[in-house]
């Protein structure tokens, strides 16, 4: 038997409090689409659409064209059969269908205390002003961006950051693609010998996505070569990329973000079939597609690695925005 939704949806733009820089450039405004689904006895589901093209996902362009062909009454059948080529629409029209079916329960899950959190420090020496707010806030993990500035320059900041984080912290390095093969050996090869250093008690937990997607073959050779761990991110954006690294031999860290991988219930069936080891991790979404991505986290969360959803202090609390958004058109 197939349901039928009322189906409605709202863009938004939320804007950074200060720009967000990456190897992929700077990012000012993060926009997206709030879905809300409401079934024959008045139940109502709430999804987003988060996409970041650059990323692998579709454009939001996409994502608005696609809600807009579709008709007021969709049916379960419209949800689960969404193209690949719209994973962030996959995402968020399955967990709206999820939200509104009460699969997760009434309680959904217990939030994760910012100890399971891992926080994004800012690109550059930014990152040594900001890791105390943060460590003050209960954050142990964080993540720092490189390949962002000279690596002479990097090298110099993360030493200061080593010396200066409180003992225990773990921090992860996040390249987006942007090392030279050169690069990436010289930071993994910085990271073995600080592991290898008894005097240095953080722990640098992996270098993620050290080269661009399509040097995956030398992301395999390095993750043998070294002692510290990689993680794949933008080489996994979607499932099928997924599949593709765990296919080719990826037995590394997977670092998953939920909003653009795709459908839930493929990825939940992958991860139980192939148990590979997960990060979980933010596409600085709102409150909604958090919630189901942390849902999903709790479920499929192997090693117990902190969740790269600490990127609160990236936007200003605006504890009213989805009713006024709803209201306001």
């Amino acid at each position: 038997m197939t349901n039928d939704y009322r189906f409605e949806f709202r863009p938004y733009q939320r804007r950074f409090l200060r720009s967000l820089t990456t190897n992929h450039g700077k990012w000012d405004i993060r926009e997206g689409i709030i879905l809300r689904l409401t079934d024959e006895s008045g139940k109502v589901g709430w999804g987003e659409i988060a996409p970041i093209s650059w990323f692998g996902s579709e454009t939001l362009e996409q994502a608005l064209d696609f809600c807009r062909q579709l008709p007021e009454e969709i049916t379960d059948e419209i949800i689960f059969s969404i193209p690949d080529e719209l994973p962030a629409c996959q995402f968020g029209f399955e967990s709206a269908w999820e939200w509104g079916s009460g699969k997760w329960g009434n309680e959904f899950f217990s939030m994760p205390n910012a100890q399971s959190f891992s926080a994004l420090l800012p690109a550059g020496e930014a990152a040594l002003n900001q890791w105390e707010t943060l460590w003050q806030q209960g954050y142990r993990t964080f993540k720092w961006k490189i390949a962002v500035n000279a690596i002479a320059h990097e090298l110099k900041i993360f030493e200061s950051l080593i010396h200066t984080l409180p003992a225990f912290t773990k921090l992860r390095l996040d390249a987006n693609g942007g090392l030279s093969y050169e690069e990436a050996n010289l930071w993994l090869r910085t990271c073995d010998n600080l592991k290898a250093n008894p005097e240095v008690t953080l722990e640098i937990e992996f270098i993620e996505q050290p080269l661009p997607v399509e040097q995956f073959q030398q992301m395999l050779e390095l993750s043998t070569s070294y002692e510290t761990a990689i993680a794949l991110d933008e080489s996994v954006a979607t499932l099928g990329q997924l599949a593709t690294c765990h296919q080719q031999g990826w037995r590394g860290i997977f670092v998953i973000k939920p909003g653009i991988v795709g459908s839930p219930s493929r990825l939940r069936k992958f991860c139980h079939q192939h148990q590979i080891d997960t990060v979980f991790s933010s596409v600085f979404e709102t409150a909604i597609a958090r919630l189901a991505a942390l849902q999903l986290a709790a479920e499929l969360s192997q090693n117990n690695r902190a969740v790269g959803f600490g990127i609160d202090h990236f936007f200003e609390q605006e504890e009213t925005w989805l009713q006024s958004l709803w209201n306001d058109l």
